[in-house]
């Protein structure tokens, strides 16, 4: 993977050699209208999200009960008797003043979504949806992060319930024809030997095939509890050959993302977003390869910026970081992976060259093998030559 990633890059920084006029300096201050290129395909925004489904791309932030959409859970409630917050049914439920976002509405919200996955039916649709909604929006590998112990108690451990999600990633693959694996993580709000229990059920199942554990990651707030109380799970996933994916530089800034590169080494980032702020770190990134898996939507959603013109993508692309866009939780930030493509070309004025390269990255960035990767970046290039 760190051989994809380098010829990525040297691919970005040829693309920059031709943009004298967009240095890290300037992006960092870079105002957000931007004008639209004529091939962009925006005259008609139906014909402009049909042309981005065309785009082959890999979806590699997306969580396991945030990925369901609003009807998929208003028919769970229904199924098992549970009166849900009406909030959570109006397909964007942290649209409001930026002043009343923030974690606590949107982990309240979650923690009731979750609560109606009660059985292994409801475990193995949740993927299947996933899996068919992704290739659907021109996915050709999704990675999708789970939280075993959460649905432990469903399937009366965390073997059986890690099981049935890679084996219906699995069937699901074959199914929608999209490499589809699993990204086991460990919240920072457990105790952190709950965390290397994790690690070690993940490390059994590694692998970079449909239907396997492709990396380990860390979720849920990242203000809770101590990143370095974490170091001995991740050492054990690595030591596993298994990646590492941590959340980081969402709600913390660049020091909690440097001290993440500096003592995990992960090969992606959940999120990163804050890194735009310092181009030393920015830099270092580069340098080593890491992929951020950046979410524009949650960074909406959660307060971090105020609206979407906000969310520094120009200055993430001038930096020639690799970035894969993300839908984190489209349940509850309403838009999924083909919105963040489209947000990127409408409103922080992507061209054509400019999507093809993030798309680019996600591939790059995914476990996946070269099986999956190779047809998909001829994809991409195909999308290019349309």
């Amino acid at each position: 993977m760190q051989e994809w990633n380098h010829a990525l890059l040297e691919h970005i920084d040829s693309l920059h050699a031709h943009e004298p006029n967009q240095d890290a300096e300037q992006l960092a201050h870079i105002d957000t209208d931007y004008s639209i290129s004529a091939t962009d395909h925006t005259a008609d925004p139906a014909q402009g999200r049909a042309d981005l489904v065309k785009l082959a791309k890999a979806h590699l932030h997306l969580h396991f009960t945030g990925s369901m959409t609003v009807e998929r859970l208003r028919q769970m409630s229904k199924k098992h008797h549970i009166t849900l917050d009406p909030e959570l049914l109006n397909a964007h439920p942290l649209r409001v003043p930026a002043d009343r976002r923030g974690w606590y509405r949107f982990q309240r919200l979650y923690d009731m979504a979750r609560r109606c996955v009660q059985t292994e039916e409801d475990m193995r649709t949740i993927i299947d949806d996933a899996a068919r909604i992704d290739a659907e929006e021109g996915s050709k590998i999704l990675e999708i992060q789970v939280t075993p112990d959460s649905y432990a108690p469903i399937m009366g451990g965390l073997t059986p319930a890690l099981e049935v999600m890679l084996d219906e990633a699995k069937k699901a693959s074959e199914r929608h024809h999209i490499a589809v694996g699993v990204i086991v993580a460990a919240a920072r709000t457990s105790h952190p030997l709950k965390a290397r229990t994790l690690a070690r059920l993940a490390a059994r199942y590694a692998g970079d095939t449909p239907g396997t554990v492709v990396g380990f990651g860390l979720s849920n707030d990242e203000r809770s509890g101590n990143t370095a109380d974490f170091l001995p799970a991740f050492q054990i996933a690595q030591r596993a050959g298994l990646p590492l994916m941590p959340h980081g530089g969402e709600l913390l800034g660049p020091e909690h993302i440097g001290f993440i590169m500096n003592n995990a080494h992960p090969a992606r980032m959940g999120h990163g977003v804050q890194a735009a702020s310092d181009p030393e770190l920015l830099a270092q990134l580069k340098h080593n390869h890491v992929t951020l898996e950046v979410c524009p939507a949650s960074n909406v959603g959660l307060g971090v910026f105020e609206n979407k013109q906000n969310v520094p993508l120009r200055a993430l692309y001038g930096s020639g970081v690799a970035v894969a866009l993300g839908a984190d939780d489209p349940l509850l930030f309403g838009e999924r992976l083909e919105g963040q493509y489209e947000d990127a070309r409408t409103i922080h004025g992507f061209t054509d060259e400019m999507l093809a390269t993030w798309a680019r990255c996600s591939i790059n960035g995914s476990v996946m093998s070269d099986t999956y990767k190779k047809p998909a970046l001829a994809a991409i290039d195909q999308w290019l030559a349309r």
